[in-house]
């Protein structure tokens, strides 16, 4: 999914202003973003971009806020104001000036990063002699970061799951004191991380 690339494209569907109309726009293949707002953080694949805003897919209905912050996988964050959905599209436009180049080439250090979401939850950790309490801090498709009192060794494997979240499968890392890093097994195709997501955050937005 880092491999997308941007392409030109004719003129842009429908949209809600004129200098959305008039921008040139370009097509983006399959890249994974996230955009956060008060209601919580939830996946979408960026389409198409312009100097004025963005299209994206999504993966359910968008809370009722108008602002947003859309995050790429690199860290690169813009305000946006969503401008139009349906049939699980949305359309956005920046609220400030972007450097448009930057945001195409998303050229930030952490390109390679999976996309990753700040959330907050419980989950049980299993291993084969103990099973304890943990609070996730953040998750993606590959794997999660928790905070967990008991000690646990790197390379082992252990077992997670929460109220929404299935068991999975996973091994340790990393450790800094009481936090670890964990990879799964079997990781989550996008349609399915962002659907674990949403059910953790806002269940009503799937109705």
């Amino acid at each position: 999914m880092d491999s997308a690339a941007f392409m030109p494209i004719g003129e842009p569907d429908t949209v809600a202003t004129p200098d959305l109309r008039r921008a040139h726009r370009y097509s983006l293949l399959i890249r994974p973003a996230k955009l956060v707002c008060s209601e919580g953080e939830f996946v979408c694949v960026l389409r198409d971009v312009s100097a004025n805003g963005v299209s994206a897919r999504l993966f359910h209905r968008l809370p009722a806020v108008r602002e947003f912050t859309l995050e790429l996988q690199d860290g690169q964050a813009y305000q946006v104001e969503r401008v139009w959905e349906r049939d699980r599209e949305a359309g956005f436009k920046f609220t400030g000036e972007i450097d448009l180049p930057r945001l195409i080439g998303e050229m930030g250090a952490h390109r390679k990063r999976g996309l990753r979401l700040s959330l907050n939850f419980p989950i049980t950790v299993t291993t084969g002699t103990m099973r304890t309490m943990a609070t996730v801090e953040n998750i993606s498709q590959q794997g999660a970061r928790f905070e967990c009192d008991e000690r646990l060794a790197i390379d082992q494997s252990l077992r997670i799951e929460g109220r929404r979240l299935r068991e999975t499968r996973a091994k340790v890392r990393w450790r800094r004191g009481n936090h670890y890093g964990v990879v799964f097994d079997d990781t989550f195709s996008l349609a399915d991380f962002a659907l674990v997501m949403v059910r953790l955050q806002a269940p009503n937005l799937l109705v």
